[in-house]
């Protein structure tokens, strides 16, 4: 990626996408931590929530000329650098997360990548390792070797509390636009 001319030294733009569909997602908290951080940290923050889009199930057909895969194609196509919010789902990352993977498709070209997840026990702590490891092959995205993973420990009362959990996800968006920085 190269700094655009109009716009010298500009910060990242950055999309965090919340990818549960849950009315009450920890991830989803996650997300709106990340987005307020980011923006502290000078980032252009957009946001792209699952929940206020259809999304059509990936069919390897039609599915890229949906609205709303075009709407989260055009999201991606205006930021640097993505922050993916997941919930983990018997030992993976939610199947709207790999949607916004599969959907997404060249549109994810070389952004730069952070993921947390919310989780309900530790015994998932690589489970987003394969969602990674398709936007390194697949899109030649950089991911951040920094990642948050959250049991329910770290939220109460819809908000997330653990201090640990607060720290690491303010150290995932600082890493998130250091590399994106780097990359602009």
């Amino acid at each position: 990626m190269t700094t655009d001319p109009a716009q010298p030294g500009r910060e990242p733009r950055v999309l965090v996408l919340s990818t549960s569909l849950h009315p009450h997602s920890r991830s989803r908290i996650l997300a709106e931590q990340a987005r307020i951080s980011l923006s502290h940290r000078g980032a252009q923050v957009a946001w792209f929530d699952c929940r206020d889009v259809q999304l059509p199930y990936m069919d390897g057909h039609g599915a890229h000329g949906h609205e709303g895969a075009q709407a989260l194609q055009r999201a991606l196509g205006a930021c640097d650098a993505a922050l993916i919010a997941t919930g983990i789902y018997n030992y993976d990352v939610s199947a709207v997360a790999k949607a916004c993977m599969e959907l997404g498709g060249r549109a994810w070209n070389d952004k730069t990548v952070g993921i947390a997840c919310a989780a309900g026990s530790m015994v998932s702590y690589m489970a987003h390792m394969g969602l990674a490891n398709s936007l390194m092959l697949d899109f030649r995205c950089v991911i951040v070797p920094r990642f948050v993973y959250a049991t329910g420990d770290a939220f109460k009362d819809g908000a997330l509390t653990d201090e640990g959990t607060q720290s690491r996800l303010a150290e995932l968006c600082g890493s998130l636009l250091d590399l994106a920085r780097r990359r602009l």
